[in-house]
Order: structure tokens, then sequence, then C-alpha cells
């Protein structure tokens, strides 16, 4: 009996895409592609990376390229190709330049890799993921933004930070855009098992939860070169395991809702069951009236930002 192993393909070599496919790599989820327009940033960043392979000892064959064609046959493809942040910036001004890389990257993928489940990370990322899905025309499946397993664990990581706890304990997820609109979840967070309003003050909650709302922009300002990498990165490949080894994983993804939450067309942040097909089901919570309202301002945000790409020529 033939066993296959899996395959990944990369798209950007910048620092998400490189990283994205070391993680991927040392888990041993696959043969790693990184594509870039750029072939010697790809197939450099990938011959460096397999050359680590016999130290930290993963089987995992990482190969750089600028051709689609070698991305065919892939199972995952994580598509990190755009235009970075820079101080000052809003993710929503990076829209027009980086729907046409992410429209022409979408072509290649649904010439060379149409049955793949991809995983977008550009942004402004709801609407990154709505060009891809419309350009590839795959099923809301197969087509998942990443951005709620960030926003969560920023917010676990401040959450660990602020109890004094192991970040294995704590519990926590965002709905809605990401960026200014999203909308964290505190009622729904937990520290090994207690719920977070038991465990802290709500005073400090909210400082908490505004830290994560701004967990891009406080990277961005710190670095003035650039933008988060590690922990984007780390949450795209979690994503990518979870249909790879169809864990059945319920993890907030950026999916196009289909009548969920009174919304229909838009991509937005809520909760998911990530498996072998993709995304498998959405996880509909009862929300109370505020968490409602944060839902539909964030849905109001897309909307524009789509409405924005509509006027585009791209």
């Amino acid at each position: 009996m033939s066993h296959q192993r899996k395959k990944i393909a990369v798209i950007g070599a910048g620092f998400v895409g490189s990283t994205a496919a070391h993680w991927a790599a040392q888990k041993e989820l696959g043969d790693v592609v990184i594509l870039d327009i750029n072939e010697g940033a790809a197939k450099g960043k990938a011959l460096d990376l397999f050359e680590s392979s016999p130290v930290e000892q993963f089987d995992s064959r990482v190969t750089g390229t600028s051709d689609y064609k070698d991305i065919a046959g892939a199972d995952i493809v994580i598509l990190t190709a755009g235009m970075p942040r820079k101080p000052g910036m809003s993710r929503d001004d990076l829209l027009a330049i980086n729907a046409k890389i992410v429209k022409t990257c979408s072509e290649g993928i649904k010439q060379y890799a149409p049955n793949s489940t991809v995983i977008v990370v550009s942004n402004p990322l709801d609407a990154m993921a709505y060009v891809c899905k419309q350009v590839t025309g795959f099923p809301r499946e197969r087509v998942i933004g990443m951005a709620g397993v960030l926003d969560g664990a920023r917010f676990r990581s401040f959450i660990a930070e602020a109890c004094n706890v192991s970040v294995k304990d704590v519990q926590a997820f965002t709905l809605g855009g990401h960026g200014d609109t999203m909308v964290p979840m505190p009622r729904h967070c937990s520290v090994g098992g207690v719920p977070l309003t038991e465990m802290l003050p709500q005073a400090k909650i909210d400082e908490l939860v505004l830290r994560a709302v701004n967990g891009g922009a406080e990277i961005v300002k710190l670095l003035q070169t650039g933008s988060a990498y590690y922990a984007p990165s780390a949450s795209a490949v979690q994503m990518a395991e979870a249909i790879l080894k169809d864990q059945k994983r319920i993890l907030p993804c950026a999916v196009e809702l289909n009548g969920e939450y009174g919304m229909k067309g838009l991509f937005i942040g809520v909760l998911c069951k990530l498996g072998g097909k993709g995304m498998e089901e959405v996880v509909e919570l009862k929300l109370n009236d505020t968490e409602r309202a944060g839902l539909e301002k964030s849905g109001k945000a897309v909307r524009e930002l789509v409405d924005a790409l509509g006027k585009l020529s791209y």
C-alpha cells in the first residue's frame, strides 16, 4: 500500500511564509514548497531550511520555486503573499496593492492545486479571503482566513502573563474581523477550566482585551520595519495541521458565512471545526447583546472593504 506524503505549498517567501515553512517542516506535516516571484529568495530559504533537517531530525523535503506548476498536488496552500504593514498604515491601506497580488496567486492555485484547501494570511485578511474565494471558485470549506487563531493566541498569552500561569491552561478566542473590529469573548475564556471572570477583575480583563485588539499594531510599532511573523505563521500551521490530520479542532477562523449569525457572503471570524474536509462546520454561539453588536460592527467593516474592492480594477 503506497502512502504518499502530504504536500504543503507556502506562497510568499517573506518572514511569515518562510517561518510557516519552518514550523510545517519541523512538525513533519509533509513536504513543503515555498513559492515566490523572487525565485532566489524561495530557493535560498528552502535550501537553508532543508539543510537544518539533519540537525533538527525532520524528514520533510523543502524546495523553492517561482513556478506555480511546482505546487501541483498540494493538500494545503498557505497564502502569505502581499505587502506588509508599515508604521501608521492600517490593514485596510493594503487593500488595493494586495488584492492584485492575491488575485494572481489565486489564479495559480486554481490552475495547479484545484483540490487544495487554502489558508489565507494576507492582509486585510477578511477581504483577501473573499478575493481568493471569488477567483478560485472553491467551496467555502476550502478557503479559510487565518486571524482568530492569532488574535486568540495573543489574548491567551496576555492572560497567562497576568495570571502568572502556564499558557497551556488558558483557553480564549475572538470572533469578528481581524483588526479594530475584532470581538474578544472574555465570557468564554477560562484558566484551567475556571472562568476568566473569576480569575481577574473586569478592569484588568478590559485592558487585556484592548491589548489583544491592538496586538498587531504593537509589534509593527516596535519592529519599525515590518510586522509580526512568528505567531501568525504558527497559527496558520496549526490550522493546516488540523486539516491534514483530520483533527476536528475547534478554532476561530474567517470563513464565508452562509446565514450564520444572520450574515451571508461575508468572511467573518467565527468558531469552526477544522478537519480533513477543511472547514467542516461553523459552531454558532448564542451571543449576548454586546457581542452581537460587536459582530455586526465587524460585518459592516468587512462589507465596506468588499464594496471598496468592487470599485477597484484589480
